[in-house]
C-alpha cells in the first residue's frame, strides 16, 4: 500500500503487529508527563476575508461562534504585531463543547504565500469520526482537497484526509479506525471534534524539537527521516523525498506538536505584512501550568491578563520560536 505519512507516523504504534522498544517508550510517555505546556487551546488563522472564513468553519466544520470583536491594543502588543490593533476576529469552537478554539483574525494576505512552503505553523490536525465521510462532504465545499483519505502505513489503523482552506490554511482530519479504548488518539465525540496536533516547520527540525523540549518540558516522542507526501507535492519534490520530522507530546493526553524540517532550497520564511500576523495558520496557543517557569527573556512583551472566552483573565505571553512561529502561552 502506498502510504501517506504526516504528523501521525508516531501513532502507527497503536496498531503495529510487532511493537518495538521505541513504540513501548512512546506508549509510556503518553500516560505520564511533567510538561509545563499542557494542551492546545487556540489555532489561529490569518485571513483576508474574515466573513468567508467564519462562514466556512461554521457551515462545513460545524464550529459555532463563541465571540467576535476587534483585537485590543493589549493583545496586539502581546503578539508583537502593532498594526493588528482594531482588526476583526472570530472565536469558534466545535460541537463537543471543549474549550479548544479555532480563531480567524483579519490580516492583509501577501500575494505570494502558498501553504506548506514556508516556515512557521503550517497545519491544524483535528480528530474526526470518519475521514472518508469528511472527504465526501468537503469535496463540495470551498476547501481544496490535497491528500487522502488513506491509512498511515501498511498496518496502521490511523486514517487521515487533508484539505486546504482559502487562506492557505491546512487541515488534517484524522481518526483511529481500530480499538479506540487503547488508542493514543482522542476518541471523537462528534463528527468533527477539536484540534489535537499542531504542525510547525523550519529549516532545522532538530533545533525546533529541542526548543520545545527544553523550554516547555514537552516530551520528545521521536525524531526520524520520512516522506511527507502533502509537503512534497506543495514543494514540487519527489514523492520519496525524506524530511526530518520530530514529534513532542504535551502534558494532556493526545495533545502534541509535529515538527517538520523543510529544505531551504524549496522553502523559506513566511511573507508577512508589516506589523501583522502571518497568513494561514498564524499562531498556536497553548495552555501552560506556570508562566513563571519559562525564561522571561523569550517573551515578546511581559505577561498580560486578557479578557474574553479564550483568556478568562488568565496571564498570557507570546514567544517567537526558532522558525519565526508565534507561540502564545495562556496560564491555566
Amino acid at each position: 500500500m502506498k502510504k501517506i505519512v504526516s504528523l501521525f507516523l508516531l501513532l502507527i504504534l497503536s496498531s503495529c503487529v510487532q511493537p518495538n522498544l521505541v513504540e513501548e517508550t512512546i506508549i509510556a510517555s503518553a500516560t505520564k508527563s511533567a510538561a509545563n505546556i499542557q494542551r492546545i487551546k487556540i489555532a489561529t488563522v490569518g485571513t483576508a476575508d474574515i466573513e468567508q472564513t467564519t462562514q466556512l468553519y461554521g457551515q462545513w466544520l460545524n464550529y459555532q461562534i463563541v465571540e467576535q470583536g476587534n483585537v485590543s491594543a493589549a493583545l496586539a502588543n502581546s503578539w508583537g504585531t502593532p498594526t493588528m490593533v482594531g482588526k476583526r476576529y472570530t472565536l469558534m469552537k466545535g460541537q463537543s463543547g471543549d474549550e479548544v478554539f479555532l480563531r480567524a483574525v483579519e490580516i492583509t494576505k501577501p500575494q505570494d504565500y502558498r501553504a506548506m512552503t514556508t516556515y512557521g505553523w503550517n497545519a491544524i490536525e483535528i480528530i474526526v469520526e470518519d475521514p472518508d465521510q469528511i472527504y465526501q462532504d468537503l469535496l463540495n465545499s470551498p476547501f481544496k482537497h490535497v491528500g487522502g483519505p488513506a491509512f498511515l502505513g501498511d498496518f496502521a489503523t490511523i486514517k487521515a484526509v487533508q484539505f486546504k482552506g482559502p487562506s492557505e490554511e491546512i487541515f488534517y482530519f484524522t481518526t483511529d479506525t481500530g480499538d479506540r479504548s487503547t488508542s493514543s488518539l482522542l476518541t471523537p465525540r462528534v463528527d468533527i471534534d477539536r484540534p489535537f496536533i499542531m504542525v510547525v516547520a523550519g529549516p532545522d527540525a532538530q533545533a525546533l524539537t529541542d526548543f520545545y523540549v527544553s523550554n516547555f518540558s514537552a516530551e520528545k516522542a521521536f525524531f526520524l527521516q520520512t516522506p511527507i507526501n502533502v509537503v512534497s507535492k506543495a514543494q514540487q519534490l519527489p514523492a520519496d523525498h525524506l524530511f526530518s520530522m520530530g514529534f513532542v507530546r504535551l502534558g494532556e493526553f493526545s495533545n502534541s506538536i509535529e515538527i517538520d524540517g523543510y529544505p531551504e532550497e524549496t522553502s523559506g520564511p513566511r511573507p508577512v505584512a508589516e506589523g501583522e500576523l502571518p497568513p494561514g495558520v498564524s499562531i498556536s496557543s497553548f495552555g501552560v501550568s506556570d508562566l513563571d517557569l519559562i525564561d522571561t527573556s523569550l517573551f515578546v512583551s511581559p505577561p498580560v491578563r486578557l479578557t474574553g472566552a479564550a483568556y478568562m483573565g488568565n496571564r498570557s505571553a507570546t514567544i517567537v520560536g526558532p522558525a519565526g512561529e508565534l507561540i502564545e502561552l495562556i496560564e491555566e
